[in-house]
């Protein structure tokens, strides 16, 4: 069985779906053979990791972005005839003329284009449609990153239930057992010389950063005096005035930026509390990872978040201060209740590896191909 993966994605700056990609390609690859689990476009070996950078050369990455938006705008089957021989290809969320002499697979990350189109920019939310009716209409199977997402894709676009798949990702290997030094060389680094509660991700209207930043600004100063927040993540969408209080870094408030990917394992585990009251998820991959490095964490109610936490974080009601506020003060003031939560977060985390991820996505597209039960 040889599986094509769309990878485009690698090629360009992206979060959460680039991890995803990456990650699931190399353990694919590990299990079923680096000769039977192509990357699309013409990617061999996968270079260093970094949201920021392409996987490839400067001049292999354009040379590959060109032939992809040949593919999407020609409107001809250009990779029935020129792509790699494949049993099932599996697009990304990118590429809307996928092939049609093959079995066609797709994940479905989230339906935040449906559910909160206006934390997106206007092009998102056209893309993702078009994705929508070019791909996943059609497609012979698709990949569910959660239940909440199923359930979400099922009812708005009113896919198949039989042919969806709910595969958890994985959490990299280096959030789980995060060693002391890691997280002291991580800290002294970023100089976090302070106790901190932490947010990882884009600073974009979807992460709700705004009621997390008022939500910390109400807490007693005698809380606030102790722990800083930090946020670390790059400045995505976001509204002007949002991207400008975050840069201000004022009234107990670090701004890291972008965070290389070697260094998040150690300023998360460093944490004292994890906050992430995001308006809506397919999974939350930050949020697991907080729970692998063993932090008490605080999480919105909604979507996908409850599914993950599993029992082992706080849930609030995304849109309210006052909720926040109380969560963040009740784990802060609590060392019990937080050693309480990192446990059963650690626990619950242990379901999401990238083997176990692999290993269901190849019983999946043997399925698909007609060579698995």
């Amino acid at each position: 069985m040889r599986i094509v993966i769309d990878a485009i994605p690698l090629l360009l700056r992206s979060a959460g779906v680039k991890t995803y990609i990456y990650n699931w390609i190399q353990h694919l690859r590990r299990l079923g053979g680096k000769n039977n689990v192509l990357a699309f476009p013409g990617i061999g070996t996968l270079g260093a990791y970094s949201h920021e950078k392409s996987v490839l050369s400067i001049g292999s990455t354009l040379g590959r972005l060109a032939w992809f938006h040949a593919i999407n705008r020609s409107g001809l089957p250009l990779v029935d005839w020129f792509g790699p021989r494949a049993d099932v290809f599996h697009a990304s969320h990118m590429l809307w003329n996928a092939p049609r002499r093959t079995r066609l697979t797709a994940t479905l990350y989230d339906m935040t284009c449906w559910q909160v189109p206006e934390t997106h920019p206007r092009g998102n939310v056209t893309a993702m449609k078009r994705f929508a009716a070019a791909v996943l209409s059609r497609a012979d199977g698709l990949i569910a990153i959660s239940e909440s997402t199923r359930d979400d894709a099922i009812r708005i676009l009113g896919l198949p239930e039989n042919r969806i798949a709910v595969i958890y990702p994985g959490v990299a290997d280096g959030y789980f057992d995060v060693a002391p030094e890691a997280v002291a060389a991580a800290r002294a680094k970023h100089r976090l010389a302070r106790p901190y509660l932490l947010f990882v991700g884009t600073v974009e209207p979807r992460k709700n950063i705004d009621t997390m930043l008022g939500a910390y600004a109400r807490l007693p100063a005698s809380l606030r005096e102790q722990f800083e927040i930090v946020l670390a993540g790059p400045v995505g969408w976001a509204a002007r005035e949002t991207i400008e209080r975050v840069r201000a870094r004022t009234g107990g408030l670090r701004y890291l930026g972008y965070v290389p990917e070697e260094d998040l394992p150690g300023i998360t585990a460093g944490a004292t509390v994890f906050v992430y009251p995001s308006l809506y998820e397919g999974f939350g991959l930050p949020l697991a990872q907080a729970m692998a490095a063993a932090v008490p964490s605080i999480t919105s109610g909604v979507s996908s978040m409850p599914e993950v936490a599993g029992g082992a974080a706080l849930l609030v009601d995304p849109r309210s201060e006052s909720e926040l506020t109380a969560a963040m003060e009740r784990l802060l003031l609590s060392e019990a209740q937080r050693r309480q939560l990192a446990d059963i977060g650690l626990r619950r985390s242990r379901q999401f590896t990238w083997d176990h991820c692999a290993r269901a996505s190849l019983a999946f597209f043997e399925k698909i191909c007609g060579t698995g039960r």
